[in-house]
Parts: C-alpha cells; structure tokens; sequence
C-alpha cells in the first residue's frame, strides 16, 4: 500500500466461520456490513477528519449493526444481560478511555472516546459508565434493543450446555466476538478502537482485552495501531496490542511481521486464538488470523477497498 495518504482497516471478530453454516446471503451480508462500516470510517479520513474520528465512526456503524457482537448485537452473558465494553485510543497524544459491562449505551465506543475527553479518569465500568453516559447525553436504548434472535439461540446453546443438556462443542461464535477498527490520517496521525458484547454465557462483570489498553486496542504514533478480537483473557495475559508495538519500536520488526508473532506464537503458545488489525506510520496494514476466518476489511492509501472473511479477499475501488 501507498505511504502517503489516509489508511482504515477494520474487523468484525475472529472464529470457526463455517462457510456452509454462513450461506451466500450470510456471506454477503457480511461483506456489505464491512464495506458500510469502512465507508463510514473513510468519510471521515477523506474530508480530513482524524485517525481518532475515522475509528471511531467504523466502530459505530458496526455496533449498529446486529450482524455483529458489539452494541445492537452483543452476546448474553449467564444472567441473559448484554454487558458492553469498548476502547479508544489516540496516538498522537497516547490519550485513551473505556468503559466496561455497560448495560445501556447505544455505541460504547462513544461513551469511551467521552471517558477520554471529558474525564480525568480512562476506564469507567458497570453502573458508573452507565451514569457517565446519562449525564453527558450520550445514547442510552433498553436491554431489549441489544437482542437478536442469533445470540438468544448461541445463549440457548450455551445454558444447555452449563446443565449437561448438550454435549456438543462450543462455538467460537458462543467465546467472542469483537469489532474494531484502525486508521492513519492524512497527517499521519495513528488511532485504534475497538467494542464488544464479550462471550456468550459469561459470568456477569467480566472484562475482556477490549477495555484494556495495551492488550485489545493500542495506537502510538511512529509506530502502530492495533485492535484485537479472540480469546481475550490471553491477549489480556501477553498485553497483545503493546506487544506488538514494542516489537516495532524497540527490535526494528515490521508490522507484518510482529502482528504475526505475537499472534501465532505468544497467542496460540497459551492455548488462545484470533486475528487483530493494525497499520503502521507508514500506512501499512496487516490483518492476520489464526482461526478459521476473520470478518475484515481495508482501504487503503490509493482508494482501494479489500474486504472479506476467509483467505481470499474482494477488492474495488472506493
């Protein structure tokens, strides 16, 4: 990819895709909720809005959208309650803010870019984030609107599992499910956010990487931006997002290159998996997964858009 200009990659989550469980219309819906969420994005980056804007615009069409584990379509935990997490950094200033198991922000990602902005604190959880959100006038929809008939069959699933009901395996769709989204503006400005509904079936109040700066979402400028999804309590335990910048910064990899070894080397040598997105000051973007398939897409310096789910990747202009 070109080294001039503004660069967005996003991704909609990792996991065991099947393509046959998928269908054409699923795959196609798919692929039309990554290019609608990296044109929301590119909007923003083209007219000249900030990495931090550009981010935070893709990561909110994909919470609105129910195709995805992240605001409308988050996951149940055990309690069948959607809790909500998301982050936001910026990497011209390291400034950051997350919120955690919100229970009733329309787009956390919102909410978080507010921690960051309006507070003197970074990460705000639970009833306290849902407060914050009310007072500072940011969109609050009941527990209902975050359903779909999706998660309710994963809790389903789940549940039947927990009382020895179903004995069948648990679906990468059941662990995570993570958006996010990366971006180089056209000052060379690096920002990364990421949101997520967490695992289905998880016990109430747990965190995963997607809050946690340094481990799902990271951006430093000169170096990298990096948004994660996939079995969060490692990304958490090998600090992911950091990790691979500071395989930039202080060994000379490159982002490819460092993407892939915190991923198939630190990741799977704990027993976890996923993908991550990330671009570099160079406006270089690696997208790498070690499941199945991994919801995601970029466009890049020339006004190319790729966007896909499995190996192969469609590619057209903007």
């Amino acid at each position: 990819m070109s080294d001039t200009g503004a660069v967005i990659a996003i991704h909609g989550g990792a996991g065991a895709i099947q393509r046959e469980k998928l269908g054409p219309d699923g795959y196609e819906a798919a692929l039309a909720g990554l290019r609608e969420a990296l044109l929301a994005g590119w909007a923003r980056l083209s007219a000249g809005a900030s990495a931090l804007d550009g981010v935070e615009a893709a990561v909110m069409s994909l919470e609105d959208n129910p195709l995805f584990n992240a605001g409308r379509g988050a996951c149940f935990n055990a309690d069948g309650i959607h809790e909500l997490d998301a982050s936001i950094m910026d990497g011209k200033t390291l400034a950051a803010g997350a919120i955690a198991a919100s229970r009733t922000i329309r787009n956390p990602v919102v909410a978080a870019r507010a921690v960051m902005e309006r507070t003197g604190h970074l990460l705000l959880s639970g009833d306290g984030a849902d407060a914050f959100a009310t007072a500072e006038g940011i969109a609050q929809e009941p527990q209902s609107y975050f359903h779909t008939e999706r998660q309710q069959r994963n809790l389903a699933k789940a549940r039947a599992r927990h009382l020895g009901e179903d004995s069948g395996p648990v679906s990468d769709a059941e662990r995570h499910g993570t958006v996010g989204a990366v971006a180089r503006d056209r000052h060379g400005n690096l920002a990364a956010a990421t949101s997520t509904g967490g695992m289905t079936y998880k016990r109430p109040g747990r965190v995963g990487d997607t809050p946690i700066i340094g481990a799902g979402t990271y951006a430093r400028n000169g170096v990298c931006a990096v948004s994660c999804t996939g079995s969060g309590e490692v990304f958490i335990r090998v600090c992911a997002s950091h990790e691979i910048a500071a395989r930039i910064a202080y060994r000379g990899d490159g982002l490819d290159a460092a993407a892939r070894a915190v991923l198939f080397e630190e990741i799977d040598a704990l027993g976890g998996n996923g993908g991550l997105v990330a671009v570099d000051a160079a406006g270089m973007v690696s997208m790498p997964y070690s499941s199945a398939g991994m919801y995601r897409g970029a466009i890049d310096a020339n006004g190319m858009m790729h966007v896909g789910i499995y190996e192969e990747l469609v590619s057209e202009p903007v």
